[in-house]
């Protein structure tokens, strides 16, 4: 088939999967109301986000965002330290918007998702049980009342691009809704904690420290299971065992 351009697997797993062809994102996903929260939430923030080139369920066609990766889990950063400050005030400016219309994931939900997953990473010896034990002590900061704001849901550093230090695109919007806004900080920082102060001062406002680790602590113990079971590598280096290990 000649002039077609190779085809690219950024990721593939049982819930759905992207391809790149080209500066064309394909982005299959069963279940179409994620596809309309991500359509939606791009259309509604004041962020550059990847131009939608069309929709036919269940694929979304995506145009890519110029520039590069703030970061990469499991990899050190190179960005500046002003590049991450660019993305703690894209975070704000995010937070500052109206509610959307839709929901975000409850504290009872939270709540019951963390003890779950911790008593399967204990009772199939996934991880050591002072380790599950002790970071979940740390996690429970993390859930208390907040005041909802708009979040991305899943903004970590590989779904910001920069442009120098620059903001230039914000992709994955999927996961978008009412929630936490200090879980958009921990996820942009979760395995870069050496540039969550520029984040911070970027974000601007007073931010609880403390809460952010204990996001940092839930992400993880939540996620290990599902991750090994679509394909990724939670135990390598730099990433969600080793964030569990350093909050020790």
């Amino acid at each position: 088939m000649a002039g077609v351009e190779a085809v690219e697997v950024v990721v593939a797993h049982r819930e759905r999967a992207t391809l790149r062809v080209g500066d064309v994102f394909l982005k299959i996903d069963g279940d179409q109301a994620r596809t309309d929260v991500e359509v939606e939430a791009m259309g509604s923030v004041p962020l550059p986000t990847p131009e939608v080139l069309w929709r036919r369920p269940p694929v979304l066609a995506l145009a890519a965002v110029p520039g590069t990766p703030l970061g990469r889990l499991g990899t050190p950063s190179t960005a500046s330290p002003a590049a991450w400050s660019a993305a703690g005030a894209a975070v704000r400016s995010l937070h500052d918007l109206p509610l959307p219309p839709w929901p975000g994931r409850s504290l009872d939900r939270l709540t019951a998702e963390l003890a779950a997953e911790c008593d399967w990473l204990v009772a199939h010896d996934a991880l050591p049980a002072d380790l599950v034990r002790r970071n979940r002590a740390v996690a429970e900061a993390a859930l208390r009342a907040w005041t909802p704001v708009f979040v991305h849901g899943d903004l970590q550093a590989d779904h910001v691009f920069l442009v120098g230090d620059r903001v230039s695109g914000v992709i994955d919007w999927s996961e978008a809704g009412r929630g936490d806004a200090l879980f958009d900080l921990a996820i942009l920082t979760f395995g870069h904690e050496n540039h969550l102060d520029d984040v911070v001062a970027g974000y601007g406002g007073d931010v609880d420290l403390e809460v952010i680790r204990a996001w940092w602590s839930l992400r993880s113990l939540v996620a290990i299971r599902w991750l090994s079971q679509h394909g990724f590598d939670p135990y390598a280096p730099g990433c969600e065992v080793d964030v569990l290990r350093a909050q020790m």
